[in-house]
């Protein structure tokens, strides 16, 4: 994707250029496996991206408090998998003082007005999509990619959220114009399947 205008630093460590096309990637990432780095590099590539941008939260709150690692440990386990070009990891969640989506997405675009952002995630976190603190309003702000994983395409496509935005979804082969698409908008991208989860490498820990 082009990218032009001057780069303006971020504390978050991030360097953002109006124009840019960046995937917002968030989760607990615990811990970060191949199946997450397949999500990332999927879009990056198919959505024609500048950036994906690993958020790592600071913590889940569908799942109990204190269940998860330690922040860092997360962020550390994020860098390990998202090596190579356009892959950023950022704790922006908590630098910027917030805990969920919406209002991290409404911070980072009201710092980057001209920067398009979409939210990147996997099949298996649509399906719980309509659980999360103000779903509706996120998929209003930014457009949302779906990649798919190993026995969730029903399950995310016949979701609440897949039921609700159904007229909302463009066809795989608009994929590269998904970051330029007025929300609500998403898409749903099948790709050669990774089935790794952080669930399994926890109970084999």
């Amino acid at each position: 994707a082009a990218v032009t205008g001057r780069l303006v630093p971020l504390r978050l460590g991030l360097h953002l250029a109006a124009g840019m096309r960046v995937g917002l990637y968030g989760g607990s990432f615990d811990p970060a496996h191949g199946g997450h780095r397949h999500v990332a590099r999927t879009a990056l590539r198919r959505l024609g991206l500048d950036r994906v941008v690993w958020l790592v939260s600071l913590a889940n709150p569908l799942k109990a408090p204190g269940s998860s690692q330690s922040l860092e440990r997360r962020r550390l386990g994020a860098a390990r998998q998202a090596r190579g070009p356009g892959m950023v990891v950022s704790d922006a969640e908590r630098r910027l003082g917030s805990r969920y989506t919406i209002d991290t997405v409404r911070r980072l675009k009201a710092r980057f007005p001209t920067v398009r952002f979409v939210w990147i995630m996997g099949a298996d976190n649509l399906a719980d999509f309509h659980r999360w603190k103000a779903w509706t309003r996120i998929l209003a702000e930014l457009p949302l990619a779906v990649i798919a994983r190993p026995g969730f395409m029903a399950k995310s496509l016949f979701s609440p959220m897949g039921r609700r935005f159904a007229q909302a979804r463009l066809p795989a082969g608009a994929a590269r114009r998904l970051a330029l698409a007025k929300p609500p908008a998403w898409i749903y991208l099948a790709a050669p399947l990774d089935p790794a989860s952080s669930t399994a490498l926890r109970v084999c820990a």
